[in-house]
């Protein structure tokens, strides 16, 4: 999806990939496409779609398609990242993405939300995480 490496989060290039993945998404149920892209801490760009699936509990989020990518493409940790609906525009993760997304998070992550940029500490405050089974 790349075309060239970024370093610094580009969020209108962040926004259209985000959007370009939206339109592949698979949503016969909800009818509600999402798309989600981000930027890696080594500049690639990576993307997700939703998958539905007839039973229900078993969708697959945009946020969760896209983390796959981060892993079969190699890995590394989420700078920025950006998640539209069907109407093109910014769309919140829900509670369990943002979760997988602190998890995958580089240190200082942002995020586009409904309300401007933010960090994922703000959007996710007092996160339980992997240095919390560290410690057992």
């Amino acid at each position: 999806m790349s075309r060239e490496p970024m370093t610094t989060a580009d969020w209108d290039r962040l926004k259209e990939a985000a959007q370009s993945a939206m339109g592949k998404a698979y949503a016969p149920y909800s009818k509600f496409p999402v798309g989600a892209a981000a930027l890696t801490s080594d500049g690639r760009l990576i993307s997700g779609c939703n998958v539905e699936n007839a039973a229900y509990g078993v969708v697959l989020c945009a946020e969760c398609t896209m983390v796959g990518e981060l892993h079969m493409s190699g890995g590394g940790q989420l700078q920025a990242f950006y998640c539209v609906g069907g109407d093109g525009e910014v769309l919140m993760p829900c509670g369990r993405c943002r979760q997988l997304l602190f998890e995958h998070r580089a240190p200082g992550m942002e995020l586009m939300t409904v309300n401007g940029i933010k960090t994922m500490d703000q959007v996710l405050p007092d996160a339980f995480g992997p240095d919390d089974l560290t410690e057992y």
